[in-house]
C-alpha cells in the first residue's frame, strides 16, 4: 500500500520538484499539496495524508502552527519538517508541536526517500544538525528523574541511548550485535515501560535523565 503524502510548501517551484521526484518513486502517492499552514491543516483534515511534509516559514499559518493544529486533530498523521532552517528557534519548537522528522532541504532526494519510509515504520528521523540542536537544548536540564528507568533492562536501556543519538533500528541492531526484530521488540517496550508515544520522546527523555553524560 502506497505512502499518501501531502506536500506543504509556499515556493512554487520547491513544491512542483517535490512532487515530480516522489511521483516517480515506488510505493509513494501524492495526494495533494498546500502554499500554506492554513491550507496544509485543512487539506490534512479532509483527505487525512500518511504523512505531511511541511516547510517551516510560510504566509497566513507557518509549519509550526500548522503541525500543532494538525497533531491534535488529526494525531495519526505524521509530519515531516523539510526546510532550510536547522537552529534551535525552529527545530525545538517543530518537534514541541509534534513533529516525528526533521529534515533539511539539501537532503539528497534518496535519502528523504529513505526517511519517509522509516518514519512510516516508525522511526523518527532527523537530520544529524536537528538532532545536534536537540541535544544541545536539552544538555542543561535537570530534570533527572531517575526511577522510572529503573523498571528497564539493561538491553532496553542501552537501546534508549542509541535512540537518543538519532540511530535507526538497523543502526541500533548492527551496534548492538543483535537483530532488527530484536530492537523493534526493545523499543516497543521500553516506550511501553517509560510511557512515551515515540522515538523522538524517548529521546528527549534520555537526554532530560542524564543518559547521555
Amino acid at each position: 500500500m502506497a505512502i499518501r503524502i501531502l506536500i506543504a510548501d509556499d515556493h512554487h517551484v520547491v513544491r512542483r520538484g517535490l512532487v515530480f521526484f516522489l511521483k516517480t518513486q515506488p510505493g509513494i502517492e501524492i495526494v495533494g499539496e498546500a502554499k500554506d499552514g492554513k491550507e496544509a491543516v485543512e487539506l490534512t483534515q479532509k483527505i487525512l495524508p500518511d504523512i505531511v511534509l511541511m516547510d517551516l516559514e510560510m504566509p497566513i499559518m507557518n509549519g509550526i502552527e500548522a503541525t500543532r493544529e494538525i497533531k491534535a486533530i488529526c494525531p495519526e498523521v505524521k509530519v515531516m519538517m523539510l526546510t532550510s532552517f536547522s537552529d534551535q528557534d525552529h527545530v525545538i519548537p517543530a518537534l514541541e508541536a509534534g513533529a516525528s522528522g526533521y529534515q533539511l532541504k539539501d537532503i539528497e532526494p534518496d535519502e528523504l526517500v529513505r526517511a519517509i519510509v522509516h518514519l512510516m515504520q516508525g522511526e523518527n528521523q532527523l537530520h544529524p544538525k536537528a538532532t545536534s540542536q536537540l541535544l544541545t537544548h536539552l544538555s542543561g536540564k535537570n530534570n533527572l528523574e531517575r526511577k522510572p528507568l529503573d523498571e528497564l533492562t539493561k538491553r532496553e536501556l542501552e537501546v534508549l541511548k542509541e535512540i537518543a543519538k538519532g540511530k535507526s533500528n538497523k543502526e541500533i541492531a548492527s551496534d548492538l550485535f543483535i537483530s532488527e526484530k530484536t530492537v523493534k521488540t526493545h523499543v516497543s517496550n521500553l516506550l511501553s515501560k517509560l510511557e512515551l508515544a515515540d522515538r523522538t520522546q524517548a529521546a528527549l527523555y534520555a537526554v532530560k535523565n542524564g543518559l547521555m553524560e
